[in-house]
């Protein structure tokens, strides 16, 4: 049974998840993923052998538009953007290959990815020793030569790359190929999950969502509800938009129980008047990725809520995946979002700049996020 606007359990989680956010010493070792030494065994614990000063603290965003300036370390590579040259330097180098970082001016969540994960000596001594870091400006006009030899500017590769969201990464082998890409802000303990699945190569053996939920314990927080909020519509999800186009919009949030970042999401942008006002323009579904809850897609599948997250390859909670009428994607947002970057998000698809604008990006050029 709801309360209003979230049940008992779900406010009390919220209470302790703010007081842990506040807290140094947060006790979020449950949600360390893979350690960084070695390769990995799928059967052992991962990523709990740290100590209490190791442990990852879930991180606070301030993304309120300001002027932060487009800066990265010094150890990035400094690149003539001929991404074929950079490759063979790397392998030369010793190196698997090279990581392209897209960035941007005024983005808060690349301040964040910079002065905080890249700040961490483990996570910098990792990604530079296996990777080159070329950095590129997904707004800049510099012109790069990519590993198949086209020459464009760095604001139409990052586009071509359907780059929505910064800080983003593009890794790429010794053979020019890439292994995975990260589009927007993971915090620490993700990030690092996510290197060592490029790194250790992980790939070769599933997707990254696979590979997260090899983990032992799985990444959560704890074992409560998930948020249930008024906005949310009940079952039966009947989301079939392929014969006849709906009236509304679709959101759909892919959340899981005891999640620690969708009880950031729900007590912090999800909180706001203004975005809580733009949910509900949408026809908003909330599914567990881990249930087996009876859904017919947009597409018309018949399927559950666990499968159709694997076949979207859905492997961050929240996700949250936006729909036109006629049942097609839009656009997702698939790793920490704070309120400014979900109000936008919103309104890119509300107001349909999406026919017009092909990435978020795109559309928020010459604006300030």
């Amino acid at each position: 049974m709801k309360n209003t606007p979230w049940t008992t359990p779900a406010r009390m989680r919220f209470v302790a998840a703010l007081w842990l956010l506040s807290s140094s010493m947060a006790l979020l070792a449950i949600l360390s993923l893979p350690a960084l030494a070695g390769k990995t065994d799928p059967e052992r614990n991962l990523g709990l052998d740290v100590n209490a000063e190791q442990r990852p603290v879930f991180p606070r965003i301030d993304d309120t538009p300001r002027e932060i300036g487009l800066v990265v370390p010094d150890w990035f590579k400094l690149s003539f953007l001929d991404l074929r040259e950079d490759l063979d330097e790397a392998v030369a180098g010793g190196k698997m290959g090279l990581a392209l970082y897209f960035g941007l001016d005024h983005c808060p969540y690349c301040e964040v990815m910079l002065h905080q994960n890249l700040a961490e000596p483990d996570i910098r001594h990792y990604l530079s020793e296996h990777f080159d870091v070329v950095p590129l400006d997904v707004e800049g006009a510099r012109e790069v030569v990519t590993l198949e030899g086209d020459r464009l500017t760095e604001r139409l590769f990052a586009a071509n790359r359907r780059l929505n969201f910064t800080p983003g990464f593009s890794f790429i082998d010794a053979e020019g190929d890439e292994i995975f890409r990260i589009r927007g802000y993971y915090p620490p303990y993700r990030f690092r999950a996510a290197l060592e699945y490029v790194i250790d190569r992980h790939d070769r053996d599933g997707t990254f969502r696979e590979y997260l939920e090899r983990a032992d314990p799985p990444p959560k927080f704890d074992l409560e509800d998930i948020n249930e909020r008024d906005f949310f519509d009940p079952p039966p999800y009947m989301l079939d938009r392929s014969r006849v186009p709906a009236q509304r919009l679709l959101v759909v949030f892919f959340e899981r129980r005891g999640c620690h970042a969708c009880d950031v999401l729900h007590s912090e942008p999800l909180s706001n008047p203004e975005v809580i006002e733009r949910v509900s323009q949408f026809q908003a579904v909330q599914l567990d990725l881990d249930a087996d809850t009876r859904v017919i897609t947009p597409d018309g599948e018949r399927t559950t809520a666990r499968a159709w997250g694997e076949r979207l390859g859905i492997h961050w909670a929240p996700t949250m995946v936006f729909f036109d009428e006629h049942g097609q994607e839009i656009i997702r947002i698939e790793a920490v979002v704070g309120l400014h970057r979900l109000h936008n998000t919103m309104e890119y698809v509300l107001t349909r700049a999406y026919k017009e604008f092909p990435t978020y990006r795109r559309w928020r050029t010459g604006n300030v996020e």
